[in-house]
């Protein structure tokens, strides 16, 4: 199986807490928001810029919420969820769109893992907020103590990059 295009953005120490997993096909948009909730939550975040290779890397990953973007050349933010939700069946989703998905919404209603959607654009908090409010169980990732987005004194704490 292919690596995905963007790597692990941070990992935390105790690997037993899920992750969460970014899918957004615009490549600097899935790399800054993995970014900014790897800097403001204590959780492993995984983004991918491919929905198929997100698909195919799901049953790898322990994912407790899956953000994903709602136009993607090769699905809909709706195909991919209902594809994942197979694959990751406690997961709990996010759709996120710049578009108005007010028309779909009887369609997004018959998602029973969907459970916000979050209109383009928005800063790190609120996709943080969405996170925490729909994360489903216990383990609940916190908001990092620290504060501090000062990745060299970090050593958990790696840049979200790109394959090569």
């Amino acid at each position: 199986m292919p690596e995905p295009i963007v790597k692990l953005a941070w990992k935390k120490l105790d690997s037993t807490n899920r992750s969460i997993v970014i899918v957004d096909d615009e490549k600097s948009y899935a790399e800054l928001i993995a970014q900014m909730i790897a800097d403001n939550l204590d959780c492993t975040v995984y983004a991918f810029t491919r929905p198929m290779e997100a698909l195919g890397s799901l049953n790898k990953i322990s994912a407790g919420v899956v953000v994903t973007d709602y136009s993607m050349p090769q699905m809909n933010g709706i195909e991919f969820i209902k594809r994942a939700s197979r694959i990751a069946p406690s997961a709990a989703f996010i759709l996120i769109s710049g578009d108005d998905l007010d028309p779909l919404c009887d369609e997004l209603a018959r998602l029973r893992r969907l459970k916000m959607r979050l209109r383009k654009p928005f800063g790190w908090r609120p996709l943080a907020d969405a996170v925490l409010n729909v994360w489903p169980g216990r383990d609940i990732p916190s908001f990092r103590s620290n504060g501090s987005t000062d990745h060299a004194n970090n050593p958990h704490l790696g840049a979200v990059k790109p394959q090569p």
